[in-house]
């Protein structure tokens, strides 16, 4: 290049071009620096320092950062400041500089950051508003995440209920494990655990979904199979592309003892626990649910007396991993076994678990335990209740009755 070009160069550049003495002095400025400052050459060269162009804050950063940190190092690069134009209008703009080793003189580059800072002001912005939105989809993922199990587990005569729930990681992130345990009719009961395909906000929908879909069906379909069936159809046309493991229980008091029936649709087959302490699987292997148009699901059936237990879990408990140990089935069988407490279980699982990985839980855990009670329900089958409820108590037959007795009573009529 020769010398005119260089001149030109230095002239025309689309940066500030600055060269100042060791005593901070500006010996020489190019054009666009001048714009930027808005002032004319012979205010700036010869008589101008770099901090003169600056506010108060950015004149203190000078002398305190920039300068120190330019004599330590030789170089500094892209330092943000406002140079204040004569006008009054505050310029951001980023500075790189180093010093000539033979004179101490500064050569600096001063670039416009106008754009970049208002791309950095809506960056700023737009991560606020998806922090905000994030927040607000993960409280409303909560919210449903606390229908996914009971608040508290129902008090039924002669069954004891307990479960256990644990998101995964470190417990806020939203799954898709649930549980359920509600009263279809006065002595019979429907118990549920399941657990829905993916994390987050649509995992949360479908896993609602599910659940107040089997709440419903159970009303009007005895058969857990059947049960099952039918919310595998509803999975299908709702059309969310999700599916599902569930594994559903129905209980009917029978006098003495409870007699059952065990639908499994993809789900880790439950586990008795009779009363001598020996511990087996339950129920035939089923399909997936919202995967098949017409899955596998059959019923199986069992009696559950005085201290038996059933115990039912979602697959973040026997997945559960630590370093390259599985925790598995043969461990919770033996854990099972071993417990002595038969109200207790389900956290003792539970704790297990989690002490198994470290605190850490890397999917879902879900875990709900009905254990054959030693008190007697009262004549005609026991009617749950949850505490705080009155002592009367009506069947639900009864209940139905008075409602379509009160349905049926004469109006006034219009003459």
């Amino acid at each position: 290049m020769t010398p005119a070009g260089v001149e030109d160069f230095f002239a025309r550049a689309p940066c500030g071009y600055l060269a100042l003495g060791a005593d901070g002095v500006i010996t020489a400025a190019n054009q666009k620096f001048l714009d930027l400052v808005g002032r004319p050459a012979d205010q700036v060269v010869g008589h101008a320092t770099f901090p003169t162009f600056l506010g108060v804050g950015d004149r203190m950063y000078h002398e305190t950062h920039f300068r120190p940190l330019l004599q330590m190092h030789g170089e500094v690069h892209e330092i943000a400041f406002d140079v204040v134009r004569a006008d009054g209008a505050s310029v951001p703009v980023l500075v790189s500089a180093n010093v000539r080793a033979e004179d101490g003189s500064v050569r600096a580059i001063v670039f416009e950051a106008r754009d970049r800072r208002t791309y950095e002001k809506e960056l700023l912005v737009a991560r606020a508003e998806a922090v905000a939105s994030e927040s607000k989809a993960r409280d409303l993922a909560e919210t449903l995440q606390k229908t996914f199990i009971p608040a508290a587990p129902p008090q039924i005569p002669g069954l004891h209920i307990e479960g256990a729930y644990r998101p995964a990681g470190d417990g806020t992130e939203v799954g898709g494990d649930f549980y359920d345990v509600f009263q279809v009719r006065t002595g019979e009961w429907v118990l549920v655990i399941g657990d829905v395909e993916g994390k987050g906000m649509h995992a949360a929908t479908v896993t609602a979904f599910v659940r107040h879909s089997i709440r419903a069906i159970a009303m009007q379909v005895d058969s857990p199979a059947e049960i099952l069936q039918a919310v595998n159809l509803a999975l299908a046309l709702d059309g969310r592309n999700r599916f599902c493991t569930v594994a559903a229980v129905r209980l009917s008091w029978q006098g003495d003892h409870w007699s059952g029936a065990l639908a499994v649709g993809g789900h880790p087959l439950p586990l008795l626990k009779s009363s001598d302490g020996m511990v087996t699987e339950m129920g035939v292997p089923g399909s997936l649910l919202g995967v098949l148009d017409v899955p596998h699901l059959v019923d199986a059936t069992f009696v559950l007396g005085e201290d038996e237990s059933i115990v039912l879990f979602t697959d973040g408990v026997i997945d559960a991993q630590a370093s390259r140990d599985h925790y598995g089935e043969d461990r919770l069988t033996r854990l099972v076994e071993t417990s002595d407490s038969a109200t207790d279980m389900a956290d003792e699982i539970l704790q297990d678990v989690m002490q198994f990985q470290g605190g850490q839980a890397r999917d879902d855990i879900a875990v709900l335990v009905a254990t054959g009670a030693s008190t007697a329900p009262p004549p005609g089958g026991p009617e749950g209740h949850h505490p705080g409820d009155r002592h009367h108590r009506i069947s639900l037959e009864d209940k139905n009755r008075r409602l379509l007795a009160l349905a049926e009573r004469p109006g006034d009529e219009d003459e």
